[in-house]
């Protein structure tokens, strides 16, 4: 069976955009929000000095849709991997507010997933090719239901980003972030450690110890990888390693997505905004010229499809100016349709799908 996308154009005469996106929302609100819920709805905060995320002014649309469903909305991320103005909850939170997304704004308060420091997940048994479990932000296995807001870019490492990408590297937890990113475990430098501890106290699997110069060591026959001693050390002496493959980092995104939409058992609908179109990552400090014009909003239940179908509508813009694809054309050794293609293998969507202009 095609999975349904509802698609709202951004370019239609003497309508608000406000007012498509208010459509949108209906589209799939109703079908995963019951009276009562608590409701997460995901976005991208943008990095410092970023300005190409979905405004705040469209989340509150969202927000009084879901309200109206009788959910009780708020908003949510989870801490970023690495070091910058995400890296723990409180200046996670600030740097929302600074970018407009305070309560007075959007009606509702931010919350971060994995809790302070990113340490604060949930293990979600898989069946995958790279994981049998993945770790999500703890908050996400409380919440009653989810809207994925997504803003669809370019990726240097996965091509583009859309709801598989928010569904995985944003409800992973900081430790699940350095599983999907490296295949390297991690390394101590014996210059920054100052033998605290920290590290051995964290190590779910006990791989690390003290040598006899009193610094860190990793056994690297026991280190499962995950990140938690790179993600504590107050010194920064845990060097993270980002040498994985498009192919690989891909793949494990499509299993991350897995366990996220194995944990919300059909509770969660998908949101996919085609503006401000950046070559980038929203997580730069930065952001470049826009690649085509705005082309709207997407809405549907899968998010396989309406990633699909987002890369479609993006292409036939791009063409139009000579290109072929668009992906392809700005990062042309990776093959961003891998993501797309692992997900639906696993389960998690279908590329067939059926686009609904409204």
């Amino acid at each position: 069976m095609k999975a349904k996308v509802y698609f709202f154009p951004r370019r239609r005469p003497r309508v608000s955009f406000e007012n498509q996106v208010r459509k949108a929302a209906r589209k799939i609100i109703p079908a995963v929000v019951s009276s009562g819920d608590l409701v997460g709805i995901k976005v991208h905060f943008g990095e410092e000095g970023n300005t190409a995320f979905v405004p705040p002014y469209l989340v509150r649309v969202i927000v009084e849709e879901v309200e109206k469903a009788g959910g009780k909305p708020f908003l949510f991320d989870t801490n970023t991997l690495y070091r910058g103005s995400r890296e723990n909850a409180r200046d996670h939170i600030l740097l929302a507010l600074r970018h407009g997304f305070s309560f007075e704004t959007t009606g509702c308060p931010v919350i971060i997933a994995d809790g302070l420091r990113g340490k604060d997940y949930v293990e979600v048994e898989i069946k995958g090719k790279h994981f049998e479990k993945v770790r999500l932000g703890s908050l996400i296995k409380q919440m009653e239901s989810c809207i994925v807001v997504s803003h669809v870019k370019g990726h240097s490492s996965t091509g583009f980003g859309g709801a598989i990408k928010n569904i995985s590297m944003g409800f992973a937890s900081r430790s699940g972030k350095q599983q999907m990113h490296s295949d390297v475990k991690p390394v101590v430098n014996e210059e920054k450690c100052i033998g605290c501890r920290s590290c051995i106290e964290w190590c779910p699997v006990n791989a690390i110890s003290l040598t006899m110069k009193n610094r860190a060591f990793i056994d690297q026959n026991i280190c499962v990888g995950c990140g938690e001693c790179r993600i504590t050390c107050p010194e920064e002496a845990i060097d993270i390693s980002w040498e994985t493959t498009p192919v690989l980092l891909q793949e494990k995104m499509a299993e991350y997505a897995l366990g996220s939409v194995a944990l919300l058992k059909g509770k969660i609908g998908f949101l996919n905004f085609l503006i401000n179109v950046t070559p980038d990552c929203d997580c730069w400090e930065w952001s470049e010229s826009y690649l085509v014009p705005d082309i709207g909003v997407l809405a549907s239940l899968d998010p396989v499809a309406i990633d699909q179908a987002s890369c479609d509508l993006l292409n036939k813009e791009w063409q139009k100016s000579g290109g072929k694809d668009i992906w392809k054309d700005i990062y042309p050794q990776i093959d961003w349709s891998i993501q797309i293609a692992h997900a639906e293998k696993l389960g998690v969507g279908t590329r067939d799908y059926v686009l609904i202009e409204e």
